[in-house]
């Protein structure tokens, strides 16, 4: 089984597996690969069923590489043990696997050997796969594109409602038009006489 030969820390905390796969996302080594498409932890027991499957179906003919490795410990405390006394022991290893992440490559057999090996491999692995060759990533990786493909489809499907008016508008009375008057208004000037102050008398 897979495992490191040493760690710095014997124990570790669980994680998070969000967001897309920015390394091991593209076809390296080989013409053919197993790429993921959920996030989730594949154990060494996994790893080495899936290698186990692919290299029966194949015969041991061409090349197969694993492309993810087992370096996070994981613990697991006994049955009917109470809570408390501290964390439980290393129980396995297992490998941090996110969406577009390729996990196994093949190379030097027909594309037809290979997509029924890779097959055989995916029913091994606890996430969601699907078989990718090294043309997939001719205009990108092929993730992203059936993302934004599925993006497009969903907002061509969805349909446009118009916006019913509210209560208030219905009740409320339409505005008068004011009428626009392109000549000017003319308007009469008044003159007002100013009256005489009254002497006052002595």
């Amino acid at each position: 089984m897979l495992m490191p030969k040493r760690v710095k820390h014997r124990k570790q905390h669980r994680g998070r597996m969000c967001g897309m796969a920015t390394r091991g996302n593209s076809i390296d080594f080989g013409l053919y690969g197993i790429m993921a498409l959920d996030c989730g932890w594949v154990t060494s027991r996994q790893i080495e069923a899936a290698r186990i499957a692919m290299t029966r179906h194949i015969k041991r003919g061409g090349q197969v590489w694993i492309r993810i490795f087992p370096d996070k410990p994981f613990t697991k405390k006994p049955l009917e043990q109470r809570m408390g006394k501290g964390k439980a022991p290393v129980e396995g290893w297992v490998a941090v696997v996110k969406p577009g992440r390729i996990l196994f490559e093949m190379n030097g057999v027909p594309v037809e050997v290979a997509r029924e090996a890779m097959r055989l491999a995916i029913h091994k692995l606890p996430i969601d796969c699907k078989f990718v060759t090294k043309e997939d990533f001719k205009y990108g990786n092929p993730m992203q594109s059936q993302k934004n493909t599925e993006n497009v489809a969903s907002a061509e499907a969805t349909p446009v409602t118009e916006t019913k008016p509210t209560r208030a508008a219905k009740t409320a009375e339409p505005e008068e038009e004011v009428p626009v008057i392109d000549e000017p208004i003319a308007v009469e000037e008044t003159v007002v006489e100013a009256e005489a102050p009254e002497k006052d008398s002595e």
